[in-house]
């Protein structure tokens, strides 16, 4: 929506905003803790930057790095022109939270529902704008490059370009060819419903990165899957997220016997480590007492503040019987965010023409090996805005206006099979099992390599459905899925060590002197 704005307003095109469910619903709209930027007086570019550095466990491209901390306080001033309302102070001024990995207070946030305030601001500005269209309930099939083109000489040739997208409609089941003039930005974000326990809503599964790799573009850092160190521990919770921001105003975990174990993991941090070890912590201590969840505990904080600056927090564990003020909250790891995706440039572009990407869908290199709490949405509207910058640059120096490009009409001759379905579904959960307890927190090549073997199977079974039937949401959703599993794998064991996100038992150190690069995967 951020880049939408920008290229209606500094450009004057056209820009159509395609949603596969509501337009207000996306990981963004759960996001909890806040957005990183250097806003204090006390704090500066180069603070954060190192802080972030650290986090990313050598990966990080610094370049991207200081592009992301640099812009980052304009970002906020653009929030807040938009009309984003961030918490404030008595006197005035953004109220800074703290969360794990940062040095200083200086998270912006809207008190525990800073991703709902952000989308709200952004789809009140979209929704005013003329020039701007959202279509709902429409879902990406397949991006359209030169490989669609009619009698194209240039599906031979190595360059792609991007043309737009076969959407399907959801209402009438219609697939149609959707053009883009100018350009194609992916913002699909994450993949998390690929895991078995995961924070994202139903919706993140993996579109835009599993459209993107067929479509031939390069695809970075898979194995580097982000586990929240804390998700409420309740079967009707849908692995519901407590904030980073409990731990940064003072929470503290303790195991079931009482005892506050992060000392044994992170002496100097504790619970304001990073998030892989503060997951990898808790995941070694159920494992070492043979228990289901550890606790985190904020009952000794002050009542009036901990219902005031975690609202949802306190109301949704109210829901379930829990007295956050007064009890400790039974807490579990769950996928949270994908710190790989499609490869980005400092400006947005990929290695396909006319093809952007933002967001959790992109690998800027901002995160490296593990995302520092709070970069995430910083690091979607910094590029977001660079890659609308970029559009607007190369449509002033283009001479000549382009051709307009015959795209092959999709092809629906395919039939129904309701039964054979049936057994297709079931590959979701298996997917999904597989990916939790074999490509999880902690890994080895034994396990991955199970999984690729049974993944590769499971991906075969739905392509030959796919390629036979009439295309469906859940059908799509699940080929997404299991494209991006196979993804992640082949990633996890291209990677001989442990780093960041990714510990292997088979190499449970980190080497700096092989494997301080980039995974990239590519057709």
């Amino acid at each position: 929506m951020f880049f939408a704005l920008r290229v209606a307003n500094e450009t004057r095109l056209r820009v159509l905003v395609v949603t596969k469910k509501e337009r207000s619903e996306s990981n963004t709209n759960y996001a909890q803790g806040g957005i990183a930027s250097v806003i204090s007086g006390s704090d500066t570019l180069a603070s954060h930057v190192r802080d972030t550095l650290i986090a990313g466990a050598g990966l990080c491209h610094e370049d991207a790095v200081r592009v992301l901390v640099n812009e980052g306080p304009e970002r906020i001033r653009d929030l807040v022109a938009i009309g984003a309302r961030f918490t404030r102070t008595k006197g005035g001024a953004l109220d800074l939270g703290r969360e794990g990995g940062h040095s200083v207070n200086r998270i912006v946030h809207a008190r525990d529902f800073t991703g709902r305030e952000l989308e709200r601001a952004l789809l009140a500005a979209v929704h005013e704008h003329p020039r701007i269209r959202i279509l709902e309930n429409h879902f990406a099939v397949e991006l359209l490059t030169d490989h669609q083109r009619k009698n194209s000489r240039k599906k031979k040739d190595r360059t792609l370009s991007c043309y737009g997208a076969y959407i399907l409609d959801e209402i009438s089941g219609k697939v149609k060819i959707c053009r883009a003039r100018q350009a194609v930005m992916l913002a699909t974000g994450g993949v998390g419903q690929v895991y078995l326990h995961t924070t994202n809503p139903l919706i993140a599964t993996g579109d835009g990165i599993a459209m993107a790799y067929r479509a031939g573009a390069k695809i970075g850092n898979m194995e580097f899957i982000q586990f929240h160190p804390t998700t409420l521990y309740a079967p009707e919770a849908n692995s519901f997220l407590i904030s980073e921001a409990v731990r940064g105003a003072g929470g503290i975990l303790l195991n079931q016997a009482g005892d506050r174990f992060m000392s044994r993991y992170d002496s100097e941090r504790m619970e304001l480590a990073p998030r892989d070890i503060v997951a990898r912590a808790i995941d070694a201590e159920l494992k070492r007492r043979g228990e289901n969840y550890v606790f985190l505990a904020v009952s000794h904080l002050p009542s009036r503040a901990i219902k005031s600056e975690f609202p949802s927090i306190y109301e949704r564990c109210k829901e379930f019987g829990l007295d956050i003020t007064k009890e400790p909250i039974p807490v579990v790891p769950a996928a949270h965010y994908s710190c790989g995706g499609v490869v980005a440039s400092l400006d947005g572009t990929t290695n396909i023409d006319r093809l952007y990407v933002a967001g959790e869908t992109s690998m800027t290199g901002v995160h490296g090996a593990n995302r520092l709490a709070s970069n995430s949405l910083l690091e979607s509207l910094v590029w977001a805005g660079r890659a609308a910058e970029h559009l607007k640059e190369r449509i002033k120096t283009e001479q000549t206006p382009k051709r307009k490009v015959e795209i092959e009409e999709w092809d629906e001759s395919g039939t129904e099979n309701s039964e054979e379905w049936i057994y297709i579904s079931h590959d979701l959960k298996e997917v999904q099992e597989l990916m939790w307890d074999y490509a999880g927190i902690v890994r080895s090549n034994y396990r991955l390599e199970r999984a690729l073997r049974r993944l590769k199977l499971i991906q075969k079974e739905i392509e030959e459905y796919y390629r036979r039937t009439k295309v469906t949401v859940p059908l799509l959703e699940l080929r997404n899925i299991a494209e991006v599993a196979l993804l992640i794998v082949r990633s996890a064991l291209r990677r001989k060590e442990s780093r960041g996100l990714q510990f292997t038992t088979d190499y449970p150190q980190t080497d700096d002197r092989h494997w301080l690069h980039d995974t990239i995967l590519s057709q």
